[in-house]
């Protein structure tokens, strides 16, 4: 059996701050321990270690009580490869969810496009193609996202990047990127547009928004994905798959930019 991952706050506040994480104040330690629910997805990890995969994700989901009602399942294509995109509401339900609902449908033969953080969780790291946005390996990301698309794996995106954030009320992704476009043209992939339903709380999003106001480039609102994660348990999901969007459809008539934000439409439109 493999060595137990466990989540450290104060490990991760030495190896990011050095010796100035001394002068950190307790109480906040304390509370950045509560609100990533430290305790909590230590007990999940460590019943779980032996577990990898699809496995892991439904492990997962049976512990945080989350199930899914699936409409459109018949709108999922045969033969080919494809590029799945949704919104991005939540932040963990939703990529682990889609991953186990299309996953079980392709016999697993599935790859999401991830921040590089991500594969500190090995029990799902083969789920993943890890992209550092940042950092010297930053000039591998076009042959990386080339190399995942090549692929014979479905691709799954969330081309905000971003989960979803609440503006004059309405919960909505932000500015989908080109690059699912793109890199389906070039490899020939169908897209498939999929909506996922759900939100967290308003306290996320207020946060979000004075995050944005102020101009702060860390991510503040990242932080509390997690208590998001465990505010979302005992839900059931509604997903909304469309039909599939010839690749060929993607044509000169519109900008790329022009053309993920039909495609952003159509996802919002199966709501």
């Amino acid at each position: 059996m493999n060595d137990t991952i466990q989540i450290d706050v104060d490990k991760i506040l030495a190896q990011k701050a050095g010796k100035k994480a001394r002068y950190v104040p307790r109480f906040i330690v304390s509370y950045l321990k509560k609100i990533i629910h430290q305790d909590e997805v230590n007990y999940f990890l460590a019943n779980n270690n032996d577990k990898y995969g699809l496995d892991f994700i439904r492990s997962f989901m049976d512990y945080f009580n989350n199930s899914f009602e699936v409409r459109g399942i018949e709108n999922l294509p045969r033969g080919g490869r494809y590029t799945f995109v949704s919104n991005h509401p939540l932040g963990a339900q939703d990529g682990l969810g889609l991953g186990l609902i299309l996953g079980e449908q392709y016999e697993g033969k599935i790859k999401f496009l991830v921040n590089d953080l991500l594969m500190n969780i090995p029990q799902i790291a083969s789920l993943f193609i890890p992209i550092n946005k940042t950092g010297k390996q930053s000039r591998n990301l076009p042959q990386q996202v080339a190399a995942a698309f090549n692929s014979d794996d479905h691709i799954i995106m969330f081309p905000a990047g971003l989960c979803s954030r609440k503006h004059n009320g309405v919960i909505r992704d932000q500015e989908w990127k080109k690059t699912f476009l793109v890199k389906s043209i070039q490899s020939q992939r169908d897209i498939v547009p999929i909506h996922f339903e759900g939100q967290n709380s308003d306290f996320f999003y207020r946060l979000a928004n004075i995050n944005k106001l102020l101009h702060i480039k860390f991510n503040i609102a990242m932080l509390y994905l997690s208590d998001e994660m465990f505010k979302n348990k005992n839900k059931k999901f509604v997903v909304t798959i469309g039909k599939p969007i010839p690749w060929q459809t993607f044509d000169n008539s519109k900008k790329m930019s022009e053309w993920a934000q039909y495609v952003q439409d159509i996802v919002y439109s199966l709501k």
